[in-house]
């Protein structure tokens, strides 16, 4: 994988990634738990700021994920899963690399099958509400830094790094 201005190596490991661009390279402060089943993943940053409601999100399932990583900014709460095996399921026939949630799953079983990277913050059996709030291709903030669309993330067993194509290394306030 590569963008105009970063050649990842292949597997594109975040410790390699992160040593290889030591200053364009951001990494959240924020301890995610890998459910799917793909560990590694990398992609081109899709945003979507959502709390405690998925029914945005399930339909951004549906759109062609190839190549993309949908970062859902969940607000930090396990509250109530924002995804879980059937949208994960959705996702990959999508042909999404991966989903990185600030929030909770469910499904653990299920997720752990699906051929997706699926990182959250842990899991919780509730489903979330189906209002259609949230705003998607803004830029998200947690663990420290903010991600915006169009950003590269790479996410394996050491966590996530994100580096911004054209951009410098920026930490959020």
């Amino acid at each position: 994988m590569s963008t105009s201005q970063f050649e990842l190596p292949r597997p594109a490991l975040t410790s390699d990634v992160y040593d290889a661009y030591p200053e364009q390279a951001r990494v959240p402060d924020t301890a995610f738990i890998s459910f799917g089943a793909r560990p590694q993943f990398a992609g081109t940053v899709v945003t979507l700021d959502s709390r405690e409601d998925n029914l945005v999100l399930k339909a951004m399932l549906d759109e062609d994920g190839h190549g993309k990583v949908l970062v859902v900014e969940g607000g930090g709460t396990l509250h109530c899963a924002m995804v879980g095996g059937n949208m994960a399921a959705r996702a990959a026939k999508s042909g999404w690399e991966g989903l990185v949630i600030h929030g909770a799953v469910r499904d653990r079983l299920e997720l752990a099958a699906v051929d997706l990277g699926v990182f959250a913050l842990g899991s919780n059996p509730r489903r979330s509400a189906k209002a259609g709030i949230g705003t998607r291709d803004v830029p998200v903030s947690f663990g420290g830094i903010t991600i915006s669309p169009g950003d590269l993330l790479v996410a394996d067993e050491d966590g996530v790094v994100v580096l911004t194509p054209g951009g410098s290394a920026e930490r959020s306030s």
